[in-house]
Order: structure tokens, then C-alpha cells, then sequence
């Protein structure tokens, strides 16, 4: 989504980092260059000038003591940080929590915004945590928007409160009431209002979603927003807030390929921030939006701690301890294991959105080579580990001729893609075995191992002892995977 304002703010920081000691004449070309990367990302010009402004304003005011330090570009570098995150809203916001159950959440929001769908992800997000939320399809206008709810529930695991068909018939105030009261008798201490949308914003539009707030009174009303209208969002924001009202924004569809500004003027045109953020089509594509963290990767510093954060939730605690309990004893790393790493990986999602949260991802030749990047790969690479025997994945060296073929025709791939894997396989388990012993990652320079003597980590050669000649590979694959 913001892949356009990225790149513009890592050219306008290339240029500044080329220069010694900033003078105030640099400082109107960043800022100009930053104010117009703003407004090309369809950002609004009062928010983009302000914002501008602001810069200007800190880093003029601190120029002297930015020229004293050793690094002055990254200075200003961090005052377009703090600008840029107190702009997306400064801090994540959580949901408040009502004194007595259920806390009432309303969505709200135009037609073809994604709430429907957005109401399942939410739901899943609070299941996830422990709780217990129960859906109301208060959208009885839209055709099929009940029957959609119902398979979104389906899909997520939450009920679905639907007492009307929907398709114009039935009242959806009533509809919220009975829901909210269906919630109280059950014990769910969450429940999720799914409300009309209209294509535009009209006034039967407004005194419905403004009825169903009175009825339900919600603890929360989120104002959901499709990120990839530009400023039409802005000012559909603006109008919900006059009209209803609303606590937070939930940005949809922040994976498109649009220019992202929505994102950083409806927080400072409602003084609404923004509270969750949908990244993907998938259930699971939802997460509260972290300021900071955003701002950090607009800057191409990365989003480490969200990365972390999947890594620590798909990775089951007890098959990294025994893999650490393997490793410290001598064991081989085996296929077995590196199955159990690939399903942990394929849980955290795309592969691309994990790489591109990596610091400079954004930068013009990795950008190109995370575009490039085969998705199917790991896929290819499960079938053939799976085509293989137990036996096979534990001990890669009985992998002769016959069996290679055989796995190349169970996996539908070629003997070669089979070798591939297998010799890239037996190169990290060589590779594991160095690391353990203390020589160091092989074909990097300044990783020469631990120093020698260290308990555990091998001997070093006596002195003027002449290291061991390698041996020359075989051409045949499985002897040279038993070598």
C-alpha cells in the first residue's frame, strides 16, 4: 500500500546522507520533497502542509545540536519518524472493555467496504484471545448480506445472530436489540453489529446506523474504510463523524497496490485514530494497527517486532525445544524437522509480506527480487519431502538412484529439482555440524568459529598439524550425498 511513499522518502534520505553538515537550505529540499511525495500518495494538502511544517519547524529549530553529533542526517531522519508516527495516530489503541458484558462493538461504513467481512476477522482476532463474540447481521438491506455473515461465522467458528432473512425484510434495529439481549443470555462478552452501507452517504443511511447506536448503545463504534479509495475516505470519514459518530477506523484491502494516503489524513482530520487494519482476504489478515510500526516501514526500517510476533505465535514452543535439544546434543537436523519448519512458516502466511517486513526490503533491487519470488516453491518443496519414506526423511543418504526417481514421480517434479534439494539439504546439515563444532558459517568472511578450547566446541589442530585434504565429490548423487 505504501510502497510509493516509501520509495519516495528513501530518495529524498539518499540524497540528505550524502551531504556532511546540514544547512537550512537542505532542509527546505527534504521537507519540500516530503511535502510533494505526501501529496503524490494522495495524502490531503492541509494534512501534508502541516505535517511539511512541522519538520521544518523541529529540525530547523534544532540544526545546531543536529551538525554537533557524528551522523546528522539520521537526526532528521528521526524527527520524520516521530512526526510520521504521531500523524498515524501516535500509539495502538485497544478496545475498550465494557464494566458489564458483552462489550457492544458497531461497524459502520459505506457499501463495498469490506464490514462484512471485517465483522469475521474481528471475531476471529477476540476468539483467538479467549473470548467469546457473537455476530448480529443488522444488514438486512443488502441482498444475501445475511446468508454472507452466516458463512463468514461459519468459517471464523463464531454464531451468528440472524433472526431475519434479510434481502429488505425485517427491521434492523430490532434485529441489534434482540441481538444484544440474545448476547446477554448466552454469556458472550462480545458482540460484533454488523450495519448497512449504502453506495453514498444519505440521511436514511445515517438515522438507521444513528438508530441502531441508540438501541445497542455500543462501547465502541468503528468507522470501517476501504484504504484504497484515496480522499473520498477522508471525507466519507468526516461525514459518518458529523452524522454518527464513531471511537476508531479499521483501514480494508491495506494490501492493494493504491497510493495509501487515506491512512495518514482521516486520523488528522477526525482526531479518530486508526484502531485495526486488514492486510489480505484471509481471515487471519487482521491485526491492530500499530502507529510506530507502520511508520517504520514507510521509512524502510522494517517491521521486526510484528515479524516476531507471528514467528512466536506459528511456531509451536515444544518442536523448537526438542529441535534445540537436538541440536545441543550432536543430533543431525532431518527432513522430519525441516517439515515441521516449513508448516510453521506456511502458518505465518505469505512469504513476500514476511520478507518485505524485513529493514530495506523497500530499496529498488530487493523490492524487484521479493516481486519475483516463487510462492509455489514451498509448496514444490512439501510434496517432495512428503513423496519420501520416514526412513528416507531421517536419513537422506539411502537416497539412491531408484528412490530419487521415485520420489520425483510421486511428487510430479523432476529428478534434478529432487537432487536440488537434497544436496541443498545436505549442504545446511554440513553447514549445522560446522556451526556446532565452532568453524563458523562457511563462505563468510570474519566468521571463523569460536576460539578453539572452548568446552564443547571442538579442538583446534595441533600446531604445525596440516589440515585434512578435502576429497573430491563423487558425480554420482547418492554417493555424494553419502560423503
Amino acid at each position: 500500500m505504501f510502497d510509493s511513499l516509501s520509495s519516495k522518502f528513501s530518495s529524498a534520505f539518499s540524497s540528505l546522507r550524502k551531504k556532511g553538515k546540514i544547512k537550512s537550505g537542505d532542509i527546505d529540499e527534504i521537507v519540500l520533497e516530503i511535502k510533494s511525495a505526501l501529496i503524490d500518495s494522495d495524502v490531503a494538502l492541509e494534512v501534508a502542509e502541516n505535517f511539511a511544517d512541522r519538520i521544518k519547524e523541529r529540525s530547523l529549530a534544532e540544526l545546531e545540536q543536529v551538525n554537533r553529533g557524528t551522523n546528522p542526517s539520521q537526526a532528521i531522519f528521526d524527527i520524520v519518524n516521530q512526526e510520521l508516527t504521531e500523524i498515524l495516530g501516535g500509539s495502538a489503541r485497544r478496545i475498550r472493555m465494557a464494566k458489564k458484558g458483552p462489550t457492544v462493538i458497531m461497524l459502520t461504513g459505506l457499501q463495498g467496504a469490506g464490514k462484512t467481512s471485517l465483522a469475521g476477522k474481528l471475531a476471529l482476532y477476540l476468539k483467538s484471545q479467549g473470548n467469546t463474540p457473537l455476530l448480529v447481521a443488522s444488514d438486512l438491506q443488502r441482498p444475501n448480506a445475511v446468508t454472507q455473515l452466516q458463512q463468514v461465522g461459519s468459517d471464523v467458528g463464531v454464531p451468528v445472530f440472524a433472526p431475519e432473512p434479510g434481502n429488505g425484510v425485517g427491521d434492523p434495529v430490532a434485529v441489534a436489540k434482540a441481538g444484544r439481549k440474545f448476547a446477554e443470555d448466552k454469556f458472550h462478552n462480545f458482540l460484533i453489529v454488523d450495519t448497512a452501507g449504502r453506495l453514498g452517504v444519505d440521511a436514511e443511511l445515517m438515522k438507521q446506523a444513528a438508530d441502531i447506536r441508540d438501541a445497542v448503545s455500543p462501547d465502541e463504534i468503528l468507522f470501517v474504510v476501504d484504504a484504497m479509495v484515496g480522499q473520498d475516505a477522508v471525507r466519507t470519514a468526516e461525514a459518518f463523524l458529523a452524522g454518527v459518530g464513531f471511537d476508531g477506523v479499521v483501514l480494508t484491502k491495506l494490501d492493494g497496490d493504491a497510493r495509501g494516503g487515506a491512512a495518514l489524513s482521516i486520523v488528522s482530520r477526525t482526531a479518530r485514530p486508526i484502531m485495526f487494519a486488514a492486510t489480505g482476504e484471509k481471515p487471519k489478515d487482521f491485526d491492530l494497527f500499530y502507529p510506530d510500526r507502520m511508520a517504520s516501514r514507510i521509512l524502510g526500517l522494517g517491521d521486526v517486532q510484528t515479524l516476531a510476533e507471528q514467528a512466536k505465535a506459528a511456531f509451536d514452543p515444544q518442536v523448537s525445544k526438542n529441535l534445540e535439544e537436538k541440536f545441543a546434543a550432536g543430533d543431525d537436523f532431518t527432513l522430519v524437522d525441516f517439515l515441521d519448519q516449513m508448516q510453521a512458516i506456511k502458518k505465518m502466511g505469505s512469504m513476500t509480506k514476511m520478507l518485505g517486513m524485513l529493514p530495506g526490503m523497500n530499496s529498488g533491487a530487493m523490492k524487484k527480487q521479493l516481486e519475483n519470488f516463487d510462492e509455489g516453491e514451498l509448496v514444490r518443496t512439501e510434496a517432495i519431502v512428503r513423496s519420501m519414506t520416514p526412513q528416507e526423511r531421517v536419513n537422506v543418504k539411502i537416497l539412491n538412484g531408484s528412490r530419487r526417481a521415485r520420489i520425483a514421480q510421486g511428487s510430479g517434479r523432476s529428478v534434478s529439482e529432487v537432487n536440488t534439494l537434497v544436496d541443498r539439504f545436505v549442504g545446511a546439515q554440513k553447514m549445522m555440524r560446522q556451526l556446532r563444532n565452532g568453524g563458523g558459517i562457511p563462505g563468510m568472511p570474519g566468521m571463523k568459529g569460536m576460539p578453539a578450547g572452548l568446552p564443547g566446541m571442538g579442538k583446534a589442530p595441533a600446531k604445525g598439524q596440516q589440515p585434512p585434504k578435502k576429497k573430491s565429490k563423487s558425480g554420482n548423487p547418492a554417493k555424494r550425498a553419502a560423503q
